[in-house]
């Protein structure tokens, strides 16, 4: 016997909320959209006419009608929308970062313990088929590079450009080295205008693992991609054309020699270099919010709950602060 849909309502339909919208549509029928909220009511209606689901104009008669809410708003309202949703009971997935603060993700933890709710956060790149690649890999890296470039957008300069795309990748070194961090080192520089536009942080982590990490939002070209060297292995994961290689170091074998051997001290080595399968049909959107459901359906962990996103926010926010730091101790030389 199938299970009935999963109550869901849509929250916030700007431009990443439109696209939610398009791929929570395609989860039908194992979500039912109860309706959707937009503090501009016009948004809710074109939404609901597109889509033919209920618009609403008070967020809290939405809550009234869904097991769960899907919040994609200005960061500066997740922490006061998804309070109200935990304090009825129903689950929450939230965009990236988590809120705003740090103060605010540890009382969205707080109620989400006390209430028994699913809180979800959409650190999209975790869901990247490049990413997802890896899962079956043994990772064991000592040293990560990341790259996350993009064109000049007005759109998002009102804040830190370590909130705005360095995350995505704080919050990937963070899954991948399980060490607690020992050192961070950071500087940016705001171009545009007051925030900062380009960043670069490094992290040294207490197993020895370091991660270099750069994000830019004024750049000429595109590139988001992630450098994973470890004892006997470089990976290469291009996150933006969804590509995946991996070089690999194996014993020699005198019977069946690879096209590459390379001397070292512990003797011969092969060279092995693979191009991971990578999943053609995966969309990372879709990917997390059905796994949101999943998780409502079943009470089964999320690959990104609220202790990892907020985890993610306090790495992110002494980024900054190392950032202002230098940013002043310069200021104070001129």
């Amino acid at each position: 016997m199938s299970q009935p849909p999963v109550t869901l309502g849509l929250v916030g339909l700007g431009h990443l909320g439109k696209i939610h919208a398009k791929c929570l549509a395609m989860l039908d029928p194992q979500v039912s959209i109860a309706g959707v909220y937009d503090v501009d009511f016009a948004s809710a209606k074109h939404v609901s006419r597109q889509y033919d689901w209920p618009a609403f104009a008070r967020y809290e008669e939405l809550l009234e009608q869904v097991e769960g809410v899907v919040i994609v708003t200005p960061t500066t309202t997740h922490a006061v929308l998804a309070k109200a949703a935990l304090k009825m009971g129903k689950h929450v997935f939230i965009e990236k970062p988590v809120t705003e603060t740090v103060t605010e993700a540890v009382e969205l933890e707080r109620l989400a313990q006390a209430h028994g709710c699913i809180v979800q956060v959409g650190h999209v790149e975790r869901f990247n088929p490049a990413f997802t690649a890896l899962d079956e890999f043994s990772l064991r890296p000592a040293f990560i590079e990341a790259h996350r470039l993009a064109e000049f957008n007005p759109r998002s300069t009102d804040v830190s450009v370590v909130l705005d795309l360095m995350i995505h990748d704080l919050d990937l070194v963070l899954s991948l080295i399980d060490s607690p961090l020992e050192r961070v080192s950071a500087s940016g520089v705001g171009v545009v205008g007051k925030s900062v536009d380009i960043a670069n942080a490094r992290l040294d982590f207490t197993n020895g693992a370091t991660a270099n990490l750069t994000a830019s939002r004024i750049s000429l070209k595109q590139m988001r991609k992630l450098r994973i060297f470890q004892p006997d292995a470089y990976i290469s994961v291009d996150l933006l054309k969804k590509q995946t290689e991996v070089l690999r170091l194996s014993a020699h074998d005198p019977n069946e020699p690879g096209p590459l051997q390379l001397p070292t001290e512990d003797g011969l080595r092969e060279v092995n270099f693979e191009q991971l399968r990578i999943a053609e049909e995966a969309n990372a959107i879709r990917d997390e919010l059905a796994e949101f459901v999943g998780a409502i359906r079943g009470r089964i962990p999320v690959r990104v709950g609220i202790k990892a996103a907020r985890e993610a926010l306090e790495l992110a926010q002494r980024i900054i602060e190392d950032i202002n730091r230098r940013r002043n101790s310069l200021l104070a030389q001129l």
